[in-house]
């Protein structure tokens, strides 16, 4: 029961939450000791905060995901996880979380809340509203930026980061619908999808995928915490093949309905990854 607890708290799923080292990283804090201890706190209790969503989810949506032909294998839907341990770790999950939350720091307690307020009105209500539902997941990973600003004192973290990460989040959630459209039987699962064709979400894709690449790209030379010989230009051929690898799974090999698979999975977009990654710390921290 533990293994299978442990597998419906999603903890693939915590890789959204590396967002929170954003301010930590883009503000040059990293190899502060104190920030760094406090954001790595704030991951913590953020991925029990999400993990007691994830369980509550899952409990609401306990009829749907057993007609689901993927999702029927969960712990819970499968009967593998007895309803009364999930409902008991996603309490004491949530208490735990908001209660770290709001000692680490009371914006980042708000900001907790209103994560968890604004995932119950989306699993409620928003979900099931064409565009609004991608809009609010986009605000979900701006949350967890502006949760690890909170978390620490920031001086150059620039609010390009902020209208980038928007684009972004959109630019997944759009591409998740556009591959449960694809997928089989992806209609009959999701009501959301009656109000989306295969080609409108394409169009969105290609707007968002041209504002994510403009605003990264406007980022790296204007931002006022950026080295005055413009070298953070120099990881834009890694986001525009980060952008282009997704949408090649999405439109080609019509994967993208679990984006967190995709980066665990796929290779090409994993090292591409960690080169982005290691070019903004050689430019930030040893140029």
């Amino acid at each position: 029961m533990f293994i299978a607890l442990l597998k419906n708290m999603r903890p693939k799923q915590w890789a959204k939450n590396v967002l929170l080292f954003a301010g930590l990283v883009f503000d040059r804090q990293l190899t502060q000791l104190g920030p760094l201890k406090q954001t790595a706190l704030g991951f913590v209790f953020f991925c029990l905060l999400s993990s007691s969503v994830y369980l509550i989810n899952d409990i609401l949506d306990l009829d749907a995901d057993r007609r689901h032909p993927v999702k029927k294998k969960r712990p819970l839907a499968s009967g593998a996880l007895p309803l009364w341990l999930a409902a008991s770790a996603a309490a004491v999950c949530m208490l735990v979380a908001l209660a770290g939350a709001f000692w680490l720091s009371t914006a980042f307690g708000i900001l907790c809340i209103i994560y968890l307020a604004l995932n119950f009105a989306y699993s409620s209500w928003f979900k099931h509203i064409a565009i609004i539902d991608v809009i609010v997941l986009a605000l979900f990973y701006v949350i967890r930026v502006g949760a690890g600003v909170t978390l620490i004192d920031v001086v150059r973290f620039s609010p390009w980061l902020y209208v980038f990460t928007t684009f972004f989040a959109l630019f997944l959630g759009i591409g998740k619908r556009r591959a449960e459209i694809q997928a089989k039987g992806g209609a009959h699962t999701r009501k959301v999808l009656a109000g989306y064709t295969a080609e409108f979400l394409d169009q969105l894709l290609l707007i968002v995928l041209s504002l994510a690449i403009l605003t990264y790209s406007l980022y790296t030379f204007s931002a006022p915490n950026l080295p005055d010989n413009h070298s953070m230009m120099l990881t834009i051929p890694f986001v525009l093949y980060g952008f282009f690898r997704y949408l090649y799974l999405v439109q080609v090999k019509h994967s993208g309905e679990a984006p967190e698979e995709i980066l665990f999975t796929d290779r090409p977009l994993q090292i591409d990854l960690v080169l982005w990654a290691l070019t903004v710390l050689l430019i930030f921290y040893i140029s």
